[in-house]
């Protein structure tokens, strides 16, 4: 069991600098849990807390129902990997994957062969006799989780472990994370502030923000129903677009009024709306890039945008525009099923008429940003 439970957490840095505040979380057995948010959000800081490295300023840390406040790193029973790689140059990477054990005086047999399969699994065999200087970041970083691998921890930290790869080298090690997890099967608590590995990852997300949790949930429940505008902003690439806008109930029926088009709230959303007796008022109305539809000047629902830029991405476009009132919108189209005629008209200077259907709407209070919904 690697159970691990966090109870009203708290890190203050001197006498007034709040890192994080009233953390609480529950982390079942075997679960992959993200912490994921801007930089200084406290995602790291809270991890070393987990981990030893920080002392708690309150609240208690529990790992399978011991509380390990007091207790050193070495005694918590956690395996970390660090952004840094911390491999020691003057040692081969068989020797950096062996060194905790050798530490614990662990027989030589077992800890050949405990490197040695942790190498097989991670495809570094061939260079357990090479040194850190002779290896690309990516094996660099394989021989890092190799080295945690082989303690068989209960629990693996990892923080912000693939933020100094390139593009093509971070795919392929977050594929490399998610089997290695179907391989080792314990409990993970990683780091990153990069959205794309949290939804990739984790089981459940944990998004941070100045210290405090925003919200934890599954990626398809940040996804699709964020708490606040921060989460749904934070949580999608290009970020949710939000506008501010009219919802008006008439004759029992709920529209959103985003520049002047008329726009009926149907479905689950509508049935939710007239369940909390929501009145007309004004909100921020939240719409993904990707939940645009390209549509005409003679849609009532239409809202018309001029393209300011027109990015190629090759799979899909990223239109950025500006509506009549100057607000700006960004809107995403799959290219694969554009025809040639429409391509040539997406071009700088060019108005575009866009509209979106209610069920990928986002309703947020203009006053405390936060889901109406919820």
């Amino acid at each position: 069991m690697a159970r691990v439970k966090l109870t009203d957490v708290k890190k203050v840095y001197g006498k007034d600098t709040v890192a994080v505040s009233d953390f609480n979380l529950d982390i079942a057995d075997k679960e992959f849990i993200v912490f994921v948010g801007p930089s200084g959000c406290g995602k790291s800081t809270t991890l070393r807390m987990i981990a030893g490295l920080e002392e708690i300023s309150g609240g208690t840390v529990e790992i399978d129902g011991v509380v390990v406040n007091d207790l050193q790193p070495r005694d918590r029973d956690i395996a970390m990997v660090f952004q840094n790689y911390a491999l020691y140059p003057h040692l081969t990477v068989f020797e950096n994957m062996a060194f905790s054990l050798r530490l614990k005086k662990i027989p030589q047999k077992i800890v050949y062969e405990k490197v040695t399969q942790a190498a097989e699994i991670l495809g570094i065999t061939e260079y357990l006799t090479r040194k850190p200087r002779a290896l690309s970041g990516g094996q660099r970083q394989r021989v890092a989780i190799g080295r945690a691998m082989v303690r068989d921890s209960k629990i693996f930290l990892m923080d912000e472990p693939l933020s100094n790869l390139d593009a093509k080298l971070r795919n392929q090690m977050r594929a490399e994370i998610i089997l290695l997890r179907q391989k080792i099967n314990t409990t993970f608590i990683y780091v990153t502030h990069d959205q794309t590995e949290a939804m990739t990852l984790g089981d459940r997300i944990v998004i941070m923000k100045d210290g405090f949790i925003q919200q934890v949930g599954t990626p398809t429940e940040v996804f699709e129903m964020p708490v606040n505008v921060f989460v749904a902003e934070f949580i999608g690439a290009p970020k949710m677009n939000i506008f501010k806008t009219d919802l008006v109930l008439e004759n029992g029926k709920y529209y959103v009024t985003p520049f002047g088009a008329k726009i009926q709230i149907t479905g689950k959303k509508g049935e939710m709306l007239k369940e909390k007796g929501v009145e007309s008022r004004k909100i921020l109305l939240g719409v993904r890039p990707e939940h645009f539809i390209l549509s005409n000047e003679h849609d009532k629902k239409a809202i018309p945008c001029k393209i300011s830029v027109n990015e190629m991405m090759g799979s899909e476009l990223h239109i950025h525009g500006v509506e009549p009132d100057g607000e700006s919108i960004v809107v995403r189209i799959p290219t694969i099923t554009l025809e040639d005629d429409r391509r040539k008209t997406l071009t700088m200077g060019n108005t575009i008429y866009v509209t979106f259907e209610s069920k990928v709407m986002h309703l947020f209070d203009d006053d405390t940003e936060r889901n109406i919904l919820l």
